[in-house]
Formats: structure tokens, C-alpha cells, sequence
């Protein structure tokens, strides 16, 4: 469906330019988002799609050259010229994406979910305002289209990362926004949740809300796009109707780091060690009081790497954290981990471990640099308490270049894209050269370049002799030298299979 330009404006930016830690994230870009259009935003990590939605959003401002200008029509209380100021348009203006997400890890709000689809109501974060009856009904049909009904009661952060996301796109419908900027938006979703959010997408018609969806699948986008914008190193280099001969224009995609050849130090010779690394016995797992994993019995044996399947809230996050530590366990259930004999502190098992979660990268967000982010893995701390060593910073340099993230180590969390960041928690998981990798949804966020190059690198690792335990929701996302997988499946029971 094309849109007719005499469609009103809803916001226009013109030689818009953000400058963050001295890097110019943005530059000089001009948009204009009309109302019924449907943008996909597509460019590489880094390339400026998160600040342009929040440039447009009015969460970010623009650096002052002196010719920028942004102006909102949102508002009915500004008139026909529109406002320059965000502040009025703000609440018609709805956005999802994961630093959103990561705000409520980040905050303790541990609302339930039909709270925090409530707040969506009033643009609110913590719920202030009572629904009327009207609006609770709103609610109620909102959390049934998203399937969502059963889960009303639980708390937000007792869900998976995947039913956070629906949670957080019912919210913003449900203040009936006239934009809607959806950021990386179908990251974490498993296939019947990305099925639910794009027929929301596809359903609304001249009168729903206009959009902008950044990704990097292709196949993610709704059928009723109906333009098309790339951005590339801060700018837009094509944008138009879907099918126009000036969207097609061609966009070379951005420069990669090189694979780095230098060999990665197989920890105590690959680990030839007789016995399992970890074993679990009829585990229980509890969150919110309601059972996650049923008698789990599972092995980690020398020289196994696994993939772990199932969809948002089967309980693969929450398998990862028991092997961790961070979870245990009901009584009855045990976790064996070799070389670390009962009534050893956890933190002792920690350091041969590394870990990588979207709820780590969310405690991460206010770090210095990237490079103090790679150092605390040395720590398995967030943030550090004394300044950096000769050798933490030596440590940190081998892995920001082994991940081709040289570039950035001075640059801050929020001053880099969301899988940059996600790219530098993967370093930090390296830097005490673990024996066992545990990572959660590592290459969500990447785009398919940096996703690929991401992939052999950790494939490298894992011959290198680190054993690798992730959670994935896509076939494309396991590496070729993993060789089990164990899929959780509706219901609460398992299926193990040998692979390739």
C-alpha cells in the first residue's frame, strides 16, 4: 500500500546532526514521516537506525550546528505550523526496543504484566494512574491478541526476554499511539511471537498508527511496508516507497574487521579431563513461584557443545542461569560441577565460566568505556572497583582486537549500537579464557555480516577447546562445532539429539 504525500506530516526532521563522545552518530539527516506510512529502517550495527528513532522520538537531541530543525504535528494544541519541541507530541509517540527493555532490569520495576501494559495507557512507567473500565477492557483485548492472557498475573521480570518483547509492544498500543517506532523489534522472538507481531502490524489500516521498524531479517518485515530507508555511517543514503527506483539504490555493505588468524590459548590443553564438566540431577526450577524446568537430568561431558532450543519462556535462559550459579535448583535437585566439591563458594566456579545474557548487557549500560566493560570480566564484576592493571588492560586488548572492536573501546555503552555492545559482552566472556562459554541469545542484535563473522569467531573458540552451551531460537544462530541439542518442549518435556 503506497501512501499519497498529501498525507498530513506527523514529524519532520531537516540537517539533524548527534555527536556523542566526539563521534558523529548522526549526520546531517533529514525525514519525514507522514501519516500511514510503514518504514523499514535497515542498515548494519552502528550504522545510526537506534539514534535516528530516538532523534525522532525526541529522547535524543540534536548536537546545535545551527541549521538543524526538528518539527512535530502531533500535538493539537500547537496548531498547523507544529512545535519544535517534543514535549507535547511525546505521548503519541510510542517505542519499543531493547535499552526500553533493559530499563526495567536496570530499575527493579518488577510490575506484573498487566501493569505494565496499563502504563501504556498514560505513558507512564510505574503505574499513577487508574484505569477506567473503557480502558481496562483495552487492556484485556491487548493481552489476549498478543497471547498474553495467561501470563496477566506474572512478573515482568520473572518472564523470558521474547515475552518481555510482547509484553513491551502491547504496552504501546495501548495508548493508541499515532507513531509507533519499533526498534529491532523481533529480536528474541521465537516463530509463533513473531507471527503475532507482524499480523498487529499488518491488521491496522489508514487510520492505525504510522511506523518505523528497524531489523536485519528480511523476512521479519510485515507485508504492508510501504517505504524503505537505509542509513549507513549516520546518514540515509536511499529512501522512498517500496518498489521506487530511488530506494533501490545500492548500498555497499559495511566494512568488517578482519577474522582474526591469531590462535586462541586452548585452556589446559582443550581440558582432556576424565568425567563430565557438569551434570544436573532431577532439578526442579521455580520462578514466581511457578515451575520453569520439571526433573531435569542432563550431562555435560568433555568435549560436548550444545545448543539449546525451545520457545520464549520453555525455561533455555533459566537452564543457563543454573549452570551458572545464578540460579539453583529446589531441594532434592543437584548440579555438579567438576573441580568444585560441595560447600565451595560459586564465585570460585564463576571464574572458569563466561557468561553472556541481555540481562547482563542490561547491567552493563553505565559503564566508562567498552574496554572497562571487557576488563570486569576478570572480575565477573559490573563495573570496577580499582583502576585497571598492565595486565587486566593487555587482557582486554586481545579480545576488543580478537572481535574486531579496536575502534570502540573508548566509546561508551550508550555511544555504540545495541549489537556492538552485545558483541563487547562476548569479549568480556573470553578474557579469563573460560572452559565453558554460556551464552544466551549471543547474536541477537547483529546484523547478517557481523552475525556471520560473529558466528566463526565463536565456532573458532569452541575449537580452541571451550566447551559452549547456548540458547538460540534460530537454526542460523548455531555454530558448526556444536553437536548436541537439547530442545525444551511444550509442557515441560525434553528431547536430546546428536548433530553433525
Amino acid at each position: 500500500m503506497k501512501t499519497p504525500r498529501s498525507s498530513p506530516t506527523l514529524v519532520k526532521i531537516e540537517r539533524c546532526s548527534v555527536v556523542l563522545d566526539g563521534v558523529t552518530v548522526l549526520d546531517d539527516i533529514s525525514f519525514e514521516l507522514r501519516a500511514g506510512e510503514r518504514w523499514a529502517l535497515i542498515g548494519s550495527n552502528g550504522a545510526g537506525k537506534t539514534m535516528l528513532l530516538k532523534l525522532l522520538r525526541g529522547d535524543l537531541w540534536p548536537t546545535p550546528l545551527g541549521h538543524e530543525s526538528r518539527t512535530y504535528y502531533l500535538d493539537p494544541d500547537a496548531g498547523p505550523a507544529g512545535s519544535p519541541q517534543p514535549a507535547g507530541s511525546k505521548q503519541h509517540i510510542a517505542y519499543v526496543g531493547p535499552e526500553r527493555q533493559d530499563r526495567y532490569l536496570r530499575r527493579d520495576w518488577n510490575l506484573t504484566v498487566t501493569q505494565v501494559v496499563t502504563t501504556g495507557l498514560f505513558d507512564e512507567d510505574i503505574p499513577l494512574t487508574r484505569a477506567n473500565r473503557v480502558q481496562s477492557a483495552r487492556v484485556t483485548r491487548l493481552l489476549k491478541r498478543f497471547a498474553l492472557w495467561s501470563l496477566r498475573r506474572r512478573r515482568f521480570l520473572t518472564l523470558s526476554y521474547g515475552q518481555r518483547r510482547r509484553v513491551l509492544v502491547a504496552r504501546a498500543l495501548a495508548g493508541d499511539p499515532k507513531v509507533l517506532l519499533l526498534d529491532e523489534v523481533f529480536n528474541g522472538l521465537d516463530a509463533a511471537s513473531s507471527r503475532l507481531l507482524r499480523t498487529a502490524l499488518e491488521q491496522p489500516g489508514p487510520r492505525g498508527p504510522a511506523w518505523i521498524l528497524s531489523t536485519h531479517r528480511a523476512v521479519e518485515l510485515p507485508s504492508s511496508v510501504t517505504h524503505v530507508a537505509h542509513v549507513r555511517a549516520g546518514r540515509i543514503v536511499s529512501a522512498g516507497p517500496v518498489g521506487s527506483r530511488k530506494r533501490q539504490a545500492t548500498v555497499a555493505p559495511a566494512a568488517r574487521a578482519a577474522k582474526i588468524e591469531r590462535p586462541v590459548r586452548a585452556t589446559q590443553a582443550a581440558r582432556a579431563v576424565a568425567g563430565p564438566l557438569v551434570r544436573i540431577r532431577n532439578a526442579n526450577v521455580f520462578r514466581d513461584y511457578r515451575p520453569v524446568l520439571k526433573d531435569l537430568d542432563w550431562t555435560l561431558n568433555a568435549g560436548e557443545h550444545w545448543a539449546v532450543t525451545g520457545r520464549n519462556g520453555s525455561g533455555k535462559s533459566t537452564l543457563l542461569m543454573m549452570i551458572y550459579g545464578d540460579l539453583h535448583p529446589a531441594l532434592g535437585g543437584t548440579v555438579e560441577r567438576r573441580g568444585v566439591p560441595f560447600g565451595t563458594h560459586i564465585e570460585a566456579w564463576k571464574k572458569r565460566v563466561g557468561f553472556v545474557s541481555p540481562e547482563l548487557q542490561a547491567e552493563h549500560f553505565r559503564a566508562q568505556s567498552i574496554e572497562e566493560i571487557v576488563i570486569s570480566g576478570r572480575y565477573a564484576s559490573v563495573g570496577l572497583n580499582d583502576a585497571p592493571t598492565r595486565a587486566d588492560r593487555r587482557a582486554a586488548q586481545h579480545w576488543l582486537a580478537f572481535f574486531g572492536l579496536e575502534a570502540l573501546a573508548a566509546r561508551r555503552p550508550g555511544a555504540v549500537s545495541y549489537g556492538q555492545l552485545r558483541l563487547a559482552l562476548i569479549a568480556r566472556a573470553m578474557v579469563l579464557y573460560p572452559e565453558l562459554l554460556l551464552l544466551d541469545e549471543p547474536f541477537t542484535g547483529l546484523d547478517a555480516d557481523l552475525h556471520d563473522h560473529v558466528l566463526t569467531l565463536v565456532d573458532q573458540l569452541a575449537r580452541g577447546g571451550t566447551q559452549i552451551v547456548m540458547a538460540v531460537h534460530h537454526e542460523a544462530d548455531i555454530i558448526p562445532s556444536v553437536n548436541r541439542v537439547f530442545r525444551i518442549l511444550p509442557g515441560g518435556a525434553t528431547r536430546v539429539t546428536e548433530r553433525n
